[in-house]
């Protein structure tokens, strides 16, 4: 019986270098309040970032800055840190992956491993870059450019069947500078718009024109036409779909739509649940009493806490449920424990590391 069954075993998530960067961090945090302390209270001056060219005045040394990338990229070699605070706000320190969703389980477990109360000294801590209108108005400087952002302006097209909002990025600049300059221009652009889980959610492609776009907006509308577009898509439903196995009989797909991996930031395991099923039609799809059988083990997977139901296919006697879990919540075990009691034949659960939600692209609208 599956209660007798051994636990499954998962490497844990957690990498031991964000318990490191924390134990330094306590060490370093006055070194750096220090160092901000002693320029003046602007946007511009209290911004310093890795992956990029800061600003003549960044206000942190040398050697923190480069100490900070280095614990920072301990974690993981593409994680970008960005430490900002303007006056009348806490300073705050931003982990972020950059809206790469492979990287954004890795900045959700560093921001829930900092200290917080009177231990966070008044600081902020964030998993990806918050939205900053403040900062649209000031200038970015990227190597040996300065862009000032108050030209920037945004072509947008809404697409009303994916819920998401495609966008043309102009600066006058962009026919002075390299195409990566003027790609990190966008970006940063929009995450100080949006936020950078926003974006990830709701925009969808991203194009550069050093043409000013028909009908332009600045950046600053940005947030209002996304609420209008994904309006009706706040709630996620279930889309319905008919194809074939790959033995010729009809296959039914059910996927939850939208679903965002930003929503789910420590899911970083696929999991591949499979059914069989008993009573079926001339067409192997289920009928009763199997497919009340099939829909009772459906929801008791959809509750399963520190997981996400994504798909469902049905076919040749069997149905597949597709999951994404936190390696860290049990979830295993008790899927185990649940396929052990199915009493239509041997379920099977299969496990992969998949932190960029890959194995969903197949079936996404």
């Amino acid at each position: 019986m599956g209660i007798f069954r051994r636990p499954r075993e998962t490497p844990s998530a957690v990498s031991p270098a964000i318990s490191e960067f924390w134990e330094w961090w306590a060490r370093a945090r006055p070194d750096v309040e220090a160092s901000l302390s002693a320029v003046p209270d602007t946007p511009e001056a209290l911004l310093a970032e890795s992956g990029g060219e800061p600003g003549p005045e960044p206000g942190l040394s040398t050697e923190i800055m480069e100490e900070l990338s280095r614990r920072v990229h301990r974690i993981h070699p593409d994680l970008q840190w960005e430490i900002g605070g303007v006056e009348g706000r806490a300073p705050a320190l931003t982990v972020s992956g950059a809206g790469e969703p492979e990287l954004r389980g890795l900045s959700e477990r560093w921001y829930r491993a900092a200290p917080t109360g009177e231990a966070a000294g008044g600081w902020e801590f964030h998993p990806a870059r918050p939205a900053d209108p403040e900062m649209l108005g000031q200038e970015l400087q990227l190597g040996d450019h300065e862009f000032d952002l108050e030209y920037v302006r945004f072509g947008m097209r809404a697409d009303q069947f994916r819920g998401r909002v495609d966008i043309v990025a102009y600066h006058p600049d962009f026919l002075f500078v390299s195409e990566e300059h003027q790609v990190a221009v966008a970006l940063h652009v929009l995450h100080w718009a949006l936020g950078e889980d926003d974006v990830a959610r709701w925009v969808g492609e991203v194009k550069i024109s050093t043409a000013e776009p028909v009908d332009a907006l600045p950046p600053a509308v940005l947030p209002a036409v996304v609420e209008q577009i994904v309006e009706d898509f706040r709630e996620p439903t279930w889309l319905s779909g008919e194809g074939r196995t790959p033995r010729g009989h009809p296959a039914q797909f059910g996927i939850r739509f939208p679903v965002h991996r930003q929503d789910h930031p420590l899911a970083d395991l696929h999991v591949e649940v499979s059914v069989p099923y008993q009573h079926a039609n001339p067409d192997r799809l289920p009928v009763e009493p199997s497919a009340s059988a099939l829909r009772k083990f459906e929801k008791k997977i959809a509750d399963l806490p520190g997981s996400v139901l994504v798909v469902r296919q049905t076919g040749d006697g069997l149905r597949v449920f597709h999951l994404y879990a936190d390696p860290d919540s049990g979830v295993l075990a008790e899927l185990d424990q649940l396929t052990a009691g199915w009493a239509e034949g041997k379920a099977k659960v299969a496990s992969t590391p998949d932190p960029g939600w890959r194995a969903l692209a197949p079936f996404q609208p």
